[in-house]
């Protein structure tokens, strides 16, 4: 290793721990509420996250910088991530991957073709190079809107949120929650967890926050954010798929349409084939959550019908 090199790592390494310290001393003067899953949930810039998740936000807020073509997927937790990942990846790269042949959601999980910033890329004191990456680059976030780095809002990246109604997100987070809990860190009922809920004491909530600072978005920049709605993807997702593709810049063609490429997207991005594929039986694509709790049969309370879906 010549001086250079071991200047840059000198560098790195002390930036590194600086930061560590900044987070230290940012968490100790922040309000702290009971955890879901781990001690505590820090309110940060409005919206409450775990330790390990505003050290991660911070480094992308600071690091990250967009491009006019990044695609990026915002949602709230379980309010239908995996499934938008899946169709904005395949609707995106369509042209470099045949839907019927070797498709890469056929061996790889959604989380892993588009990334989160703060469990993937930002997470662990990384600052990742992303130059190397294929246009449209495609990223994934549960980062409120006001929180996104300049980067992105100043940017002509296109975002795309997806929400759901919030009783069955809060239903799905319970059940996820449950499944992936650590033995040793307590329980609560599924009473407190509502009302936590209903308080807004919940990862990257409030709800009503997150959902209205997007929508907000979307009316003030169409062009820039297109806020999907879940239920409206269950009902019709022919035409939601359409505007998907219209929005991010890659209509399907009238031979496109005729040739069904619309429903081979769906049906390759559907619950079932989704749940089925080994690749998602198996493995950890976000942090050390298992990809076989991405999963789930879920009711629409409000719809009061029962639906399948990737949450």
């Amino acid at each position: 290793m010549d001086a250079t090199e071991l200047i840059k790592k000198q560098s790195a390494a002390e930036e590194e721990k600086e930061e560590q310290q900044l987070t230290h001393e940012l968490l100790a003067s922040l309000r702290k509420e009971r955890g879901w899953r781990t001690t505590n949930l820090y309110l940060y810039q409005n919206f409450w996250c775990q330790p390990k998740e505003i050290e991660a936000i911070m480094s992308f807020q600071k690091h990250f910088k967009a491009q006019d073509a990044d695609i990026i997927v915002a949602t709230i937790p379980k309010s239908g991530t995996t499934w938008l990942k899946a169709l904005a990846f395949a609707i995106s790269t369509r042209k470099r991957f045949n839907v019927k042949e070797n498709h890469p959601l056929l061996t790889s999980n959604p989380h892993d073709l588009v990334p989160f910033f703060e469990y993937n890329l930002y997470a662990d004191n990384n600052i990742p190079d992303l130059s190397h990456l294929p246009s449209p680059r495609l990223f994934g976030t549960h980062v409120p809107f006001g929180s996104l780095p300049d980067s992105i809002r100043e940017s002509n990246c296109r975002i795309v949120y997806v929400c759901r109604n919030p009783f069955d997100t809060f239903v799905s987070i319970w059940h996820y929650l449950v499944k992936i809990r650590p033995e040793n860190s307590g329980s609560f009922s599924l009473e407190e967890a509502f009302d936590m809920y209903c308080k807004g004491v919940v990862g990257y909530g409030p709800y009503w926050d997150h959902m209205l600072g997007y929508y907000k978005q979307s009316w003030e920049t169409p062009h820039k954010v297109l806020f999907l709605r879940y239920e409206d993807m269950k009902k019709n997702i022919t035409f939601e798929l359409k505007k998907l593709a219209q929005f991010l810049g890659s209509p399907f063609s009238m031979e496109e349409e005729r040739g069904g490429v619309v429903e081979e997207i769906a049906n390759l991005c559907s619950f079932q084939n989704l749940k089925d594929l080994e690749v998602n039986k198996e493995g950890k694509a976000i942090s050390d959550f298992e990809n076989k709790h991405l999963f789930r049969k879920g009711v629409g309370i409000l719809a009061l019908e029962q639906f399948e879906a990737p949450i």
